[in-house]
């Protein structure tokens, strides 16, 4: 479920910077959340600067470019997530990109397992099912006997 979307300023940045905000972001997100990199999905959104304002002036007219950020988390997670996420997202953007931190703003789209979908079904379904399995697997390891080397 981690979807994370960043929206930048045509022509601000090169690709190289971009490429590696999308991977430190990927890799961030999933170390935070304790989940699979395989499941986070990070977007960049250009837009052009005759198409953004900033403080009620267009960033074509010389208005700041202001990067903007929101992510989606499953409800239930601890909010020290969340929060954490908003400090690292800031952080990598100012990093790679070299933005101005006090003109980055982002947040938190929390979203109900049952509003969500995965491969069409939805993740609070998804999620019961994994946690069955996983429950599944360690009642048949603590049911096999333990291995044993006997020598020889």
């Amino acid at each position: 479920m981690p979807v994370l979307e960043i929206h930048l300023i045509e022509d601000q940045q090169s690709d190289a910077q971009v490429e590696s905000l999308l991977l430190a972001a990927s890799q961030a997100y999933a170390d935070v959340l304790e989940s699979p990199v395989e499941r986070v999905r990070v977007y960049v959104t250009m837009h052009a600067a005759g198409h953004t304002a900033v403080g009620g002036k267009l960033v074509s007219q010389g208005g700041p470019s202001a990067p903007y950020f929101h992510f989606l988390v499953l409800e239930g997670r601890p909010i020290e997530q969340s929060q954490k996420l908003i400090t690292v997202f800031t952080d990598l953007i100012e990093k790679h990109l070299g933005a101005e931190r006090k003109l980055i703003r982002g947040g938190c789209w929390p979203i109900p397992p049952h509003h969500w979908g995965i491969a069409g079904t939805p993740a609070s379904a998804m999620r019961s099912a994994e946690i069955d399995a996983r429950a599944q697997a360690a009642a048949a390891a603590s049911a096999t006997p333990p291995v044993t080397n006997q020598g020889a």
